[in-house]
C-alpha cells in the first residue's frame, strides 16, 4: 500500500468540501490501521477498479453527516438522515471519488469508480480483517470525516 494513493482524494476531498460546505479542511496524522465500522457513523463506499483495485471509504459520524447535508442543502436544518439526506451524502463521495480519479488519469493512473454505497453500521466483513490507508479530514465547526483507503 502506498501513501501517495491517498493524496488524489485528499486534495478532491479539500476542495469539494470546501466548495459545498464553504469550510476548507485541515489534514490530520495519515495511518494504517485495521478498518472497523463502528455504529452511529455513515461510511460512504465506492470501488475503484483499472490500475488501482480496491475500495475508498468516507467515515464520518452521524453528527457531522447532518451537518454537511445541512450546509449542501443551503443551511437548511437537518435532524435526520432520511432518503434525500443519504442521496446527498452519497453525491459528495461521488465527487470527491470523480475528481480523485480525474487527478490519477492526469498522473496515469487509470481508475473507474463505482456508484456510491452509503452504510450506516458495519459493512459486511469477508472473513478477513482488512487494512487501510486512514486519514481524517478536520472541518472547523463541523467535525472529522475519515478517508480510508482499500488498495488491493
Amino acid at each position: 500500500m502506498k501513501a501517495e494513493y491517498i493524496n488524489p482524494f485528499l486534495e478532491s476531498a479539500r476542495m469539494v468540501i470546501e466548495q459545498m460546505v464553504q469550510i476548507r479542511p485541515s489534514t490530520g496524522q495519515l495511518a494504517v490501521k485495521d478498518i472497523q465500522f463502528v455504529d452511529n457513523h455513515v461510511w460512504i463506499q465506492i470501488g475503484l477498479t483499472g490500475h488501482m483495485s480496491g475500495d475508498i471509504v468516507f467515515g464520518l459520524s452521524e453528527s457531522v453527516a447532518l451537518k454537511i447535508i445541512s450546509a449542501m442543502m443551503g443551511g437548511f436544518a437537518i435532524t435526520e438522515i432520511d432518503e434525500m439526506g443519504k442521496s446527498a451524502i452519497s453525491e459528495l463521495g461521488n465527487m470527491i471519488s470523480g475528481n480523485a480519479s480525474t487527478i490519477l488519469f492526469n498522473q496515469g493512473v487509470h481508475v473507474d469508480i463505482t456508484p456510491p454505497r452509503v452504510v450506516h453500521s458495519m459493512l459486511e466483513s469477508h472473513g478477513e480483517t482488512r487494512r487501510a490507508l486512514a486519514v481524517p479530514l478536520i472541518m472547523d465547526g463541523i467535525g472529522e470525516m475519515e478517508i480510508q483507503v482499500l488498495i488491493a
